[in-house]
């Protein structure tokens, strides 16, 4: 992965969100009124925060972002880049600062670093599960809300690709969409005319006969939503090649070989954003050297 990635992705309107999120969460614990009755300002500390499990990590760039919010000079050195599989004991990142501004920003820190890293490490058990198969793995807009942008990080860190960061990307018609249009055929045609150049278009399809009126449409990519695998079988064969193909809906770990077996482009799970345990580390406060 390259050591990029961070500054690649978060740009423009997605590095405004990221520091909308940290500020607001920093806004949430208030003044930490235990830690300024007990040091002070002039007080240094030396931390660093260590891996309790073998995890994919994921965050590590967002600490001294949360670091800057406090004002004071706090010293960060990473010893893993995103995306890195580490095992228990290793320590990803070294902080030296203010002790107030440290343990002031602790919990925002762990909060981001456990939780991204627990969705690119179980994005990576998603992944490896579909070696060997054509098939790419993508999240979803399943994502909690004000963390959109570094939950879709995080997936990238573990291997997996973005579906779509925002409903402008690409232009997805679903159940809801189709059914109050009238038909996928007028909801696309409605698409056409009202966007010049019209972003891509994707259609949900619960049926075979919405597969071959999707088929039959100036569309991007077409997703088989809740089919077994006989019936996305079947579909897949109807389907263009000039169509890209996706399977979405209750796809699991112990089931994701199997649906990507039936040969889609795509498989999309919102487990890897809404589900993702929390990866386990720990800030350890250690003598100044």
């Amino acid at each position: 992965m390259p050591t990029n990635l961070f500054d690649e992705f978060f740009q423009a309107e997605a590095r405004m969100f990221l520091l909308a999120t940290i500020r607001i969460a920093l806004a949430e614990d208030g003044s930490d009124l235990t830690s300024m009755g007990v040091f002070n300002d002039s007080d240094m500390a030396q931390a660093m925060i260590v891996a309790k499990e073998d995890t994919v990590v994921s965050g590590l760039p967002i600490i001294p972002m949360v670091l800057e919010f406090g004002g004071e000079d706090c010293q960060v050195h990473l010893n893993v880049d995103d995306g890195d599989r580490v095992s228990p004991g290793t320590m990803v990142a070294a902080l030296q600062g203010p002790t107030i501004q440290l343990l002031k920003a602790e919990r925002v820190i762990m909060n981001f670093l456990c939780h991204l890293s627990g969705i690119a490490n179980l994005t990576a058990r998603y992944v490896k599960a579909l070696e060997g198969t054509r098939t790419q793995l993508l999240d979803t807009r399943k994502t909690l809300p004000g963390l959109r942008f570094p939950e879709k990080y995080a997936v990238l860190c573990g291997g997996g690709k973005n579906h779509r960061l925002t409903l402008q990307d690409m232009l997805m018609l679903k159940d809801n969409h189709i059914d109050r249009a009238g038909s996928i055929t007028q909801a696309v045609e409605a698409l056409h005319r009202a966007h010049n150049p019209c972003p891509p278009i994707e259609v949900e399809c619960r049926n075979l006969d919405e597969v071959k009126e999707a088929s039959a449409c100036d569309i991007r990519r077409i997703m088989l939503d809740n089919m077994d695998a006989e019936t996305a079988k079947a579909a897949l064969e109807l389907i263009p090649d000039s169509i890209e193909t996706e399977i979405s809906g209750n796809v699991s770990l112990e089931t994701i070989r199997d649906v990507a077996e039936v040969g889609p482009d795509y498989i999309s799970v919102g487990k890897l954003t809404h589900s993702a345990p929390s990866s386990d580390f720990s800030m350890q406060f250690v003598p100044l050297a």
